[in-house]
């Protein structure tokens, strides 16, 4: 192979390799870049009516049917993640994003575990002011 040809050849080869990098580069940081939901997300205690829900998340994920208390979070009307009260693996749906859903569903699990107590509190002070010691 001529020496000129070859040089030729690698300098080409070497334009669309840089070119490659280039174009890898730009997708990976328009991938980096958090997107910003429009949705609206409602936090909530499940109900009777969230069973079926939460079973076929826990199918989508391949687990057995969950048991006790959650707190889900809807979009859109629709639940797409679930977080044990007691503690425990979260319930989500594999197909959408809910990643970000993390945070707020212990956020509010932490905050209605720590409720009772404040009840508990709030029923002391009450009985305390009510009926004074004799």
């Amino acid at each position: 192979m001529h020496p000129e040809f070859r040089r030729e050849m690698i300098h080409e080869q070497e334009r669309r390799l840089e070119e490659a990098a280039a174009r890898s580069s730009r997708l990976a940081q328009r991938a980096e870049r958090p997107q910003v939901a429009d949705e609206v997300v409602a936090l909530r205690l499940c109900n009777v009516h969230d069973d079926a829900t939460l079973e076929q998340l826990a199918l989508l994920e391949g687990r057995p049917a969950p048991q006790g208390r959650f707190v889900v979070a809807e979009i859109g009307g629709e639940v797409v993640a679930a977080l044990p009260l007691r503690g425990g693996a979260p319930l989500a749906d594999p197909f959408r994003p809910t990643a970000h859903l993390l945070p707020l569903l212990r956020l509010r699990a932490s905050q209605l575990e720590a409720q009772p107590l404040r009840i508990r509190a709030a029923k002391a002070i009450a009985a305390r002011v009510l009926h004074p010691a004799r």
